[in-house]
């Protein structure tokens, strides 16, 4: 029996080995999922800001565009009136032509 001791305490030795492998392992795995917790927040917020951000541009895109397109209209109005001044500055020197002669 005295023989058996040796064998329970390099057993017990064991077992505490094995123990401190699986808790320096459960230690590493819990660490990395903390780390990933963290970068995934980070990469969140910065992915909300820069939503955020594309959303004022798209905005201020959008108000710039619609400004353009008024712009455009009263210089298409305005563009309209001048060609019918020049055809009536035509016609009127036409009927002066015809006055003279």
């Amino acid at each position: 029996m005295a023989e058996d001791y040796p064998e329970v305490s390099q057993v017990n030795v064991d077992l505490a080995t094995q123990i401190r492998d699986l808790e320096e392992k459960q230690r590493l795995l819990k660490d990395r999922v903390l780390l990933l917790g963290q970068t995934l927040i980070e990469e969140r917020e910065s992915n909300f800001k820069e939503k955020q951000t594309l959303q004022k541009e798209v905005t201020l895109l959008k108000e710039e565009m619609r400004r353009m397109k008024e712009f455009i209209q009263r210089v298409t109005e305005q563009l309209s009136g001048v060609a019918r001044k020049e055809e009536l500055m035509i016609i009127q020197r036409q009927i002066d032509l015809l006055r003279k002669e």
